[in-house]
């Protein structure tokens, strides 16, 4: 005599004939589980238990439904597709490879066990390369990207989805905090990093804020209209280099063309001055600002303010004077190439 199904076995079964209806009574389930309707009310709170959303709807056309998204088409992807979704997720997150953890679920990291439940879920022609490629594959972590919570994520993406203005608590580089009202205009990703591109009622201007540095997001009632024809990498391009705690100004010895390409938009506004050009905004690390970006920059220049980068630049020089015995040079300026002007 075969043994009667499990309780977790009729539960799976219950969860089948829901998807398959847009309401079910608990008459129809128990009749079609051979059960009790006190069992079939059982196999649902099972379910429910379990996490999936189901549904109690009352009146004449009552009975038990799915709950939003656990009505999902399967879905199929080409071995190209899998292949490049791979990639993709380890390319933006290294930390997703299965390599050494003995399990292939990225143990300890949300991205790396949801990469792992797709590999897993592919077909085995097309899952067997996916999951080669992701346990072999190497990937160096970037030292400049910054995640977010994705629950704060998710809700400043609301914010601005529903046009709604926020409360943000922030923190920035150098550990100073505030708050701020502002429009959530859009959500960017640049480079790694996640940025909030909005409009300060309190500095009344706009502002680039790093999502990693947000502390706490409280939404309003208030309602915005975000500008016409926004272009939020365009215009977060334009401003990551304004607005921070101390003002920068840099004039370099060379024409604009030749200077452009290596002032990254973080550093301020350049524009033509006579024969060479000038570097306004500002910064909320000038000693970043001077070692990172500016001792990068191969042309001859002078800090005219403010003072905080002017100090953090004549630090860099003495020591990369001391590294080679010279003499350090003056405050904001680097050596000048043989045959140009000074």
């Amino acid at each position: 005599m075969a043994d009667a199904p499990s309780p977790t076995a009729r539960a799976l079964r219950a969860l089948e004939i829901l998807r398959t209806r847009p309401v079910t009574t608990a008459e129809e389930l128990a009749e079609r589980l051979g059960v009790t309707e006190r069992a079939a009310r059982r196999y649902v709170a099972i379910l429910r238990e379990a996490g999936v959303p189901v549904e109690s709807a009352r009146g004449r056309y009552g009975g038990y439904r799915l709950g939003r998204g656990t009505r999902l088409p399967p879905v199929v992807f080409t071995q190209a597709e899998a292949l490049a979704l791979v990639m993709a997720v380890l390319d933006g997150h290294p930390a997703a490879t299965g390599a050494g953890d003995g399990t292939g679920d990225g143990a300890g990291d949300i991205v790396g066990a949801a990469l792992g439940k797709v590999v897993r879920a592919l077909p085995e022609a097309v899952g067997r390369e996916a999951a080669a490629l992701r346990e072999h594959a190497s990937a160096a972590p970037d030292r400049q990207s910054a995640r977010p919570d994705p629950a704060l994520a998710s809700e400043l993406v609301a914010a601005t989805a529903d046009h709604r203005r926020v409360l943000l608590a922030y923190r920035s580089g150098s550990g100073a905090e505030w708050e701020a009202e502002v429009d959530p205009w859009a959500v960017v990703v640049r480079h790694g990093r996640w940025y909030l591109l909005c409009r300060s009622h309190r500095a009344d201007a706009v502002r680039t804020y790093r999502l990693d540095r947000i502390r706490a997001v409280e939404r309003t009632r208030q309602a915005f209209d975000p500008p016409a024809d926004l272009d939020p990498v365009a215009t977060l391009e334009e401003h990551l280099g304004l607005g921070w705690e101390f003002d920068t100004r840099v004039v370099f010895d060379a024409p604009l063309a030749e200077v452009a390409p290596w002032v990254r938009p973080p550093m301020g506004r350049l524009s033509a001055t006579g024969s060479g050009c000038v570097l306004v905004g500002s910064t909320g690390n000038p000693a970043m600002y001077a070692q990172e970006w500016l001792a990068a920059v191969p042309f001859p220049f002078t800090v005219e303010g403010g003072p905080e980068l002017r100090e953090a630049v004549s630090r860099v020089a003495a020591r990369l004077g001391a590294a080679v015995g010279a003499a350090p040079l003056s405050a904001g300026t680097t050596p000048a190439r043989p045959g140009r002007r000074r």
